[in-house]
């Protein structure tokens, strides 16, 4: 089974981060406002929660950013080629990512949330409760090369050009 599908946003990114950035992403708020066709009541219940799995597309991008090869993780040849699919931005070829903020509180349809990377306006595919349970099962490995380049990821985003 193959082919295209239409996926429509049921939400979108307001305030928080205005550009892509590849570090200093904490501490940043913003609401995700999810689209008035759907009821209030398919938020009912997400504010027991602290986190949110939010999916989202690069807004920003376009498909000639695509690149279907290995390379260095942000053009640093200190880190291995690796494949598209080993990369987290995008280049990929649906130009999707998933997130993990925080939940800070819930106002209608605003949620107010803190530590979303996505910039203001993105669209969000979709929204669900983080679940312990549905995380990694088992040890998690991986190589070194993600914790030197993403050192300064999650660090506050005021400390931008320090």
């Amino acid at each position: 089974m193959s082919g295209a599908f239409e996926v429509k946003p049921i939400a979108t990114v307001v305030g928080g981060h205005t550009v892509p950035a590849d570090d200093f992403q904490g501490g940043v708020e913003s609401i995700i406002r999810v689209n008035e066709e759907y009821p209030l009541e398919t938020l009912q219940g997400i504010e027991e929660f602290s986190h949110l799995t939010v999916i989202w597309r690069f807004s920003l991008a376009s498909p000639a950013d695509v690149e279907l090869h290995a390379r260095s993780p942000r053009g640093d040849t200190r880190w291995p080629a690796t494949g598209t699919f080993v990369h987290r931005n995008h280049r990929r070829p649906n130009q999707l990512a998933t997130s993990y903020p925080r939940l800070l509180g819930v106002d209608g349809r605003d949620l107010l949330v803190t530590d979303l990377d996505a910039v203001e306006g993105t669209p969000i595919i979709d929204i669900g409760p983080w679940f312990q349970e549905m995380g990694p099962r088992g040890q998690v490995r991986q190589p070194s090369w993600p914790n030197e380049m993403l050192a300064y990821y999650w660090a506050p985003a005021s400390e931008r050009g320090r």
